[in-house]
């Protein structure tokens, strides 16, 4: 069906033939007969195309003969667009050097002969494509093609959607939706993490309903670790689980593909605790990948009790590999339910819902067979169709018998705009299931021509109406708005990101063979002839880099390696699109005349090269997290096509090129540097109109007087973020030089109404500006963040009819109170007076007048105060704050102060918080515990609680007073799973009486409680803990002793606790151990006897214990041991003997164990089996291990082994950060 896209791209070539730029050239030039002899042959032939796609459809010679010829006009369109587009660039250099001033017009490239040269090569390619173009319209006349209606255009009635949402679009899955979450809450008691597949057809809504049973609130509440992985192809081990770790961690796993370092990392980030882990879209058919590989790291070494995978899938036998609980088979809709949501799409623009249209339309749906995409895809369709002859000829379409899913689709997709049919075909360039970046997707169609401007429509308009309108058409889906809600030079970006359906992606890799992702050329052996647009992917090959040199015809280059030496080869002609995050591209591949999007985020460029000023078509330019960049060239304001430039996370950069004012067509500039000097300051944003999205604003201290920015006029921006330094944490008052402007000047940034999100930083006035007294200002607002701002003392009026959902507040030294005026009659009559009322998360940072949450109009305290819909608090070094309000919705309070000066605890109404799941006491706190009312059951305060943290002696004060526990904290306590205890020298003896509250908690974390020796319980008295899994104690160095452990544990890690002497005496009994780490017990000298019955044991790892001497003779009597790591342990002068019965180890590590110098005899025999050795500082063993030692043959088939010669240089340190980052990390990481 490419031959379907040839419309389109005649089309953009007329566009740009009729262009007035190119027609001022061409006439200056001579040659403008010549174009427009071009223009009037591809009218001719535009009117004849869909005829001629019409013919190409017939599987006969001549619809073959027709197809042979559309593919040769398709490839001459392309070749006179860049002619065209020649023209074109000349015109914009000519405009631009009009523009440069004498001095810099000596970095024109063009010199008068290469003007000459440029000029009849032009003008050549003209008559040479010209040439082409008459052939074809001679060949065209033996096909007989007739001249039809031309293409109804869509209706713009509408320049923008907002993001559907999906859960309210889903109809007859609510049955299914309550079958799976109550099979995933069933199994709270399993210990072995249970798999569920749901199975069935593409199309059928199984992705959709996991993600209805994965936000559902009772699954959210019942897991802890909520992860979402779409498997698709790549059933890979290491992918897998790397993308696990990232998604429990929140961060980029950089560990190497060997599989036991990512178990033993696994382990270390999930450990017990119930998680649930979603597998979409799984094709795997090999037994043994899921048996071998995956099972055993997911299903057996992680995970509390109930931990559960779901697993999608559109393969039968998916289910029967990895499914322990029977199938949930996903069936088709309904009758009823298929028409229901086929008629909310289709009757819902205009279409009246008419019986004619009711009956042809239910001919439609019973074509759709219940499957939930193709009902949603026709009804989109539909919609836009106000004849009652269209429905039905769209009824009629491939009437009778069976009819696939993608037919279905290519009737719907067949009714797209020419620019629609180009869009969605472009989105093949992307692997399935890849996440496509809305803005970026857009900017790429710009780039390629594929959407014109209409009327007052211009592109960036048009491009957000084509993409809602897929989107609509459900040929997109899955859309969502990503927010990075950091600290870092990215903590402020929004991405909304969208991807296709499998089916959808099917259809559009059928439609067109234009768009391709290398790895899939290599697999089918494809040809590059044909294709245009490319994505690379991270890995390199000897197959991509031939597959590179080959694809001169490129449009689009998407490289995801920063150092893709394929890249480097090539020799791009006609490329419109680059992405590829080495700044190598702007010196090598880009040809200035056709480029129009430039992507080098993440690049270590420190300064763009003045012919960049040359890219006179360049529309989009992507800068983002350069952080090396300095200086931009200051010839910029001659690039006048510019639209985007994105400057997020480029700290280093120093100022603006002058003249930004001259860039009529800027809609999006993230950042701008306000600096001294005609066109460096505010004022260029003056007439700036269409600036949308963010802008950051930084160096506002240099603004001399009031701003002339016009940012009310800026009607597209939602993000307005205020800097007056340069720097994140400028803080007025250590600048040596104090502007006395600063009002002045926040007063003249007045912004548009419809803003979203607002910061203001290191903003030195006394008082906020008139215009944010105006509650009106913030009627869309969503976030406000304001830091730094030492001398303000009030806060932007937001607190009662705003829509605000995120609140910080840091170093406003003189802010006292947060809500002012607040006088009864605001309220109501309710006992506590409700602020911020949509207020989900709140976070307030050295803060440190602050003492009252509002006050009324005679500056009077209202500690009755309630946030009915805040979800997330932290206060962290806030002194005076001495009460809380209430917030019946709150499931995440932290309560921290890092100085000594606060001894007035704050005070906590226990019952002021029935929501709280995780809650972390860092500071003085009054607990103050509800009166028990016997006769309301219903009351059961904190019963919700499930994660505690503890830290320094405040904060165990405050919540292990013993006449606290008494009254009813102790009842409280007892429903927490995980508790933390950080730096609280006042623990001296371990605090058994305190734990015995903690009936249900699982894990425990000790860490940093310098003081802690373990002395004085009896050594022989158990830790009361029954449900303990974990147990983990860090830096506490004058630790001695540990009690007896519970039976239940599995793991234990114990590092940096110098002075331990002695481990648990009953350690011998934990039957279910797995893995016992000891670092840096430098005191420790012996294991204790009895570890043979650690029948579980799998994971042994003994590093830094330098006075460790002997390990236990019984040590291999450890089946199930697979790791022993032993490192640093400078006294242990041999292994022993008896390792034979080490059946299942498979990773064995010595290293700076100097008296180790020989494997004892039962171990040699399993040496052949190990997967994994590493000998490092211990010379003799070293020698015996490498070639011509008497252990080489036993070692030599080890897969993954290093052992280096004795006397190579110290190659340690680098290893091991790469092997074992848990244990070599620095102490912050403890």
């Amino acid at each position: 069906m490419a031959e379907t896209l040839l419309l389109p791209v005649v089309r953009g070539v007329l566009g740009k033939a009729a262009d007035a730029l190119v027609q001022k050239v061409t006439a200056m030039w001579g040659v403008d007969d010549d174009r427009r002899d071009l223009e009037l042959k591809l009218l001719y032939v535009q009117s004849l195309l869909a005829d001629a796609e019409a013919k190409a459809e017939a599987e006969t010679e001549a619809g073959r003969a027709v197809k042979g010829w559309m593919r040769e006009l398709r490839a001459a369109a392309y070749q006179a667009d860049d002619v065209l587009d020649d023209f074109q660039y000349e015109a914009l250099r000519r405009e631009a050097q009009s523009l440069r001033s004498t001095t810099s017009k000596v970095l024109d490239f063009f010199s008068s002969r290469n003007r000459l040269v440029f000029r009849d090569k032009a003008s050549r390619d003209l008559k040479n494509v010209l040439g082409k173009i008459d052939k074809l319209v001679k060949d065209m006349q033996k096909f007989v093609l007739l001249q039809r209606e031309p293409e109804a255009p869509q209706p713009l009635n509408r320049q923008t959607h907002s993001a559907l949402d999906e859960s309210a679009e889903i109809f007859g899955r609510d049955d299914d939706k309550a079958v799976v979450v109550k099979l995933l809450l069933d199994q709270q008691d399993q210990r072995s993490v249970q798999v569920l597949p749901i199975i069935g057809m593409g199309g059928l809504g199984k992705t959709t309903l996991a993600k209805m049973v994965y936000n559902d609130r009772k699954v959210q509440e019942h897991f802890e670790f909520r992860m979402w992985h779409c498997v698709s192809e790549n059933f890979e081990a290491t992918a897998v689980v790397k993308s696990v770790i990232e998604l429990a961690t929140n961060g980029r796993c950089d560990l190497p593909d060997t599989m036991e370092l990512l178990r033993q990392r696994l382990q270390e980030v999930i450990g017990r605790k119930r998680f649930l882990l979603i597998l979409d879209d799984v094709w795997n058919e090999d037994q043994l990948k899921w048996d071998d590989d995956l099972k055993p790291l997911l299903c057996s070494s992680i995970g509390g009790l109930g931990s559960m995978i779901v697993v999608t899938s559109r393969i039968p036998k998916v289910a029967s590999i990895m499914g322990t609980l029977p199938t949930h088979e996903l069936a088709c809709l309904s009758e009823e339910d298929s028409w229901e949501l086929f008629s909310k799409k289709a009757f819902c623009k205009g279409v009246e819902e008419q019986e004619e249209f009711i009956t042809v339309g239910k001919l439609i749906v019973n074509k759709c067979k219940g499957l939930p995409l193709a009902l949603k895809t026709m009804g989109g369709l539909m919609s836009s169709k106000y004849q009652i002859k269209e429905w039905e000829a769209i009824a009629e379409s491939n009437r009778g018998g069976n009819i696939e899913i993608l037919s279905i689709l290519k009737l719907s997709y067949m009714h797209l705009s020419s620019e629609m049919k180009q869009c969605f075909a472009f989105c093949a360039v992307f692997p399935k299931d890849y996440e496509m970046d809305k803005e970026k997707l857009i900017q790429l169609w710009m780039a390629n021509n594929f959407i014109q401007a209409e009327g007052d429509i211009d592109l960036v308009q048009k491009g957000e109406f084509v993409f809602y309108e897929l989107v609509w058409r459900s040929f997109i889906q899955d859309v969502n708005v990503k927010v990075f809600d950091g600290y870092g030079p990215f903590r402020r970006c929004k991405e909304i990101g969208c991807k296709m359906h499998d089916l959808m992606h099917d259809l559009a890799k059928d439609i067109t063979d234009e768009c391709a992702f290398a790895e899939e050329l290599i697999q089918q052996k494809a040809s590059v002839n044909n294709v245009r647009h490319m994505q690379l992917p991270w890995d390199e090959s000897d197959e991509i880099t031939g597959l590179m040199k080959a694809s001169l015809s490129l449009r689009t280059l998407l490289a995801q390696n920063p150092k893709c030496k394929d890249v480097k080869e090539l020799k791009l002609k006609s490329v419109r699109a680059i992405h590829c995050p080495d700044a190598y591209v702007i010196h090598r591949l880009i040809n200035t005349t056709h480029l129009r999007y430039l992507d080098i985020s993440g690049s270590e460029i420190v300064e763009l090269p003045n012919s960049f000023c040359m890219l006179y078509n360049l529309q989009s330019l992507w800068l983002n997290l350069c952080t090396k960049l300095k200086f931009l060239p200051e010839g910029m304001q001659t690039m006048r096509q510019l639209t985007h430039i994105y400057l997020l996370g480029c700290i280093r950069l120093e100022r603006m090129p002058p003249k930004l004012s001259l860039l009529h067509n800027l809609c999006t500039l993230t950042s701008f540097i306000v600096d001294t000097g005609d066109g460096f300051g505010i004022e260029e944003l003056q007439g700036l109109r269409q600036l949308g999205n963010m802008l950051e604003l930084f160096n506002l201290r240099k603004v001399k007087s009031g701003s002339k920015a016009n940012l009310h006029e800026k009607k597209n921006l939602t993000g307005l973020f205020l800097h007056w330094g340069r720097e994140v944490g400028y803080n007025p008052l250590h600048d040596e030089v104090v502007s006395n402007n600063q009002e002045e000047v926040l007063e003249s940034l007045v912004p548009y109404t419809k803003l979203k999100t607002l910061e203001l930083h290191g903003y030195g006035g006394l008082a906020i500006s008139q215009w944010m007294r105006d509650p009106q200002m913030f009627c869309c607002l969503r976030e406000l963040r304001i830091s730094d701002c030492p001398r303000c003392k009030d806060l932007p009026l937001v607190w009662l009819l705003s829509p605000l959902e995120k609140l910080h507040l840091s170093s406003m030294n003189s802010l006292t109170t947060l809500c002012k005026n607040i006088d009864a009659e605001a309220a109501g009559y309710s006992t506590s007076q409700e602020i911020f009322p949509k207020l989900k998360m709140m976070r307030l940072h050295k803060l440190p007048e602050f003492e009252r949450w509002a006050e009324n109009s005679a500056g009077e305290p209202n500690s009755l105060v309630m946030f009915p819909q805040l979800e997330e608090l932290s206060i962290t070094n806030c002194n005076k704050i001495v009460n809380l309000p209430e917030a019946p919705a709150l499931t995440s309070a932290s309560f921290e102060e890092k100085s000594a000066d606060c001894i007035v605890p704050m005070s906590m109404e226990w019952g002021s918080f029935p929501s709280l799941i995780h809650l972390t006491f860092g500071r003085l706190v009054n607990v103050v515990m509800p009166v028990k009312d016997h006769q309301n059951q219903s009351q059961r305060p904190l019963r919700t609680l499930r994660r505690l943290a503890v830290q320094g002696n405040n904060g165990f004060i405050s919540m292990f007073n013993s006449s606290k526990l008494q009254l009813g904290l102790g009842d409280c306590l007892a429903f927490v799973e995980h508790l933390e205890i950080f730096s609280c020298d006042n623990i001296v003896r371990w605090p058994v009486e305190e734990f015995r509250c903690f009936v249900r908690l699982q894990s425990l974390e000790i860490h940093w409680c310098s003081k802690l020796e373990g002395k004085g319980s009896s050594s022989e008295e158990f830790l009361p803990l029954p449900r303990l899994e974990m147990l983990q104690i860090r830096s506490c160095r004058s630790l001695l002793e540990i009690p007896k452990l519970p039976a239940l544990l599995e793991k234990m890690d114990i590092r940096r606790c110098v002075s331990l002497v002695a481990l648990p005496s009953n350690l011998g009994d934990l039957a279910k151990l797995r893995h016992l780490g000891l670092v840096s017990c430098s005191e420790l000298k012996v294991l204790p006897g009895g570890m043979d019955g650690l029948t579980s044991l799998e994971e042994l790892d003994i590093f830094y214990c330098g006075s460790l001497v002997a390990l236990p003779s019984n040590l291999g009597d450890l089946a199930k041991l697979r790791r022993l790591w032993l490192d640093g342990c400078s006294e242990l002068k041999a292994l022993p003997d008896g390792m034979d019965g080490l059946t299942s180890l498979e990773e064995l590590m010595i290293e700076d164990c100097p008296g180790i110098n020989k494997f004892p005899q039962g171990l040699l025999q399993r040496l052949p089996a190990l997967k994994f050795l590493i000998i490092y500082g211990c010379p003799d063993l070293q020698r015996r291990c490498r070639e011509g030692g008497e252990y080489f043959d036993l070692v030599f088939s080890i897969p993954d082994k290093r052992i280096p010669p004795p006397d190579e240089p110290e190659t340690k340190k680098s290893t091991k950060s790469r092997l074992l980052p848990w244990c070599v990390g620095s102490s912050s990481s403890s």
